[in-house]
This record gives C-alpha cells, structure tokens and sequence, in this order.
C-alpha cells in the first residue's frame, strides 16, 4: 500500500517531462563569463564567513555594564 502512496501520478510525470529539454543551448557560454560566474558565486559563499571570522574577537568580548 506504500508504493500506491508514494508513487509518482501520471499528471505528476507528464508536468515535469515538459520542464526538460533535449536540445543543445542556443548560446555557448565563454571562458570570461565562466570565471566571472565563479568568482561571484565564491564571493557569496566566503565573504559573509571571512567577515565574521574577522570579527569573532569582537563577538567573544562580553558587553560592559555599568551599575548605579
């Protein structure tokens, strides 16, 4: 009675078959635009870290209170 439920449903093969295409892409992609893409996506992934890497002595100081 599982595979009844998880199967996937004809509808279901039928919507996704129409997202995939067979054909070879209309405009090749460069070398130039390659890096390009390369060096962004690595920047997203590395910048947020080496910012907080950087000011992890910052965060570990505990805040001073003063009392009255």
């Amino acid at each position: 009675m599982l595979s009844v439920l998880t199967r996937p449903t004809m509808r279901t093969i039928l919507c996704c078959h129409r997202i995939i295409y067979s054909k070879a892409p209309q405009e090749k992609i460069g070398p130039g635009k390659t890096a390009f893409v390369l060096f962004v996506f690595s920047m997203a992934l590395l910048a947020p870290a080496g910012w907080i890497m950087h000011h992890i002595p910052e965060y570990r100081q505990r805040p001073t209170t003063t009392t009255d």
